[in-house]
């Protein structure tokens, strides 16, 4: 059953799902057996939407879209629980899809714009740039927001949680992978503020995970 999740810490309830950025409103809800994260970013000046994951429950996922409309649909990876409701939701809605192309092969629904490490994604007056990190799947993204004027904003799928990176099937090669992606890519880079919104649960900033690191290096996942 879907529920209304506070996109800065994580919480259930109420309208704490929306948070407003400088320049993007957040919207998030938690839907399917797996309790995955769905969120709608709209730009604050044109109302243009992109959604990250139309992961289950369609009529719930639209009920959050509204009236407003919706101009794209990002897909994370190629995994089922994060797209279950991707075709009924571009149906409806006419949004354009993306996704990384080495993992659109295992997403049913057509891609129309493929994208990669370093593009630009683009809502609105808002800039976004994906960031590519293998190990999960080999197509995983991330996206980027820098706030004008405050942290950045990282919307991670299921490559980094609090408490760790993600699930790399017990293959050591794809767990050396994940974790040096993650951290070249987003914690030698950004700062403790940043914060991080993972596929499910609560949010975190890097500032909460980096002394962990060594930790996650050593047990291996």
């Amino acid at each position: 059953m879907s529920h209304v999740v506070d996109s800065e810490n994580g919480a259930v309830g109420g309208v704490a799902g929306i948070r407003e950025l400088r320049g993007l409103r957040v919207t998030t809800l938690s839907v399917g057996p797996y309790d995955n994260n769905v969120y709608l970013l709209e730009c604050a000046t044109t109302g243009e939407r992109l959604l990250i994951d139309a992961a289950a429950e369609p009529a719930a996922v639209l009920g959050v879209i509204g009236s407003g409309g919706l101009g794209q649909v990002l897909t994370t990876h190629f995994h089922y629980d994060h797209w279950g409701a991707l075709k009924e939701v571009v149906e409806r809605t006419g949004a354009t899809t993306l996704m990384h192309p080495a993992d659109a092969v295992g997403v049913p629904v057509p891609t129309d714009v493929e994208v990669r490490d370093g593009q630009e994604v683009r809502i609105g007056d808002v800039s976004l740039r994906a960031v590519h990190l293998v190990g999960h799947t080999l197509g995983s993204l991330a996206l980027l927001y820098a706030e004008p004027g405050g942290p950045h904003h990282v919307w991670t799928g299921d490559s980094l949680f609090p408490g760790g990176v993600g699930n790399t099937h017990k293959e050591p090669a794809l767990f050396e992978a994940l974790y040096r992606d993650v951290v070249a890519k987003l914690f030698d880079v950004h700062d403790d503020s940043t914060a991080i919104y993972p596929g499910h649960g609560a949010a975190t900033t890097l500032g909460a995970e980096r002394p962990s690191l060594t930790q996650w290096r050593e047990r291996g996942w």
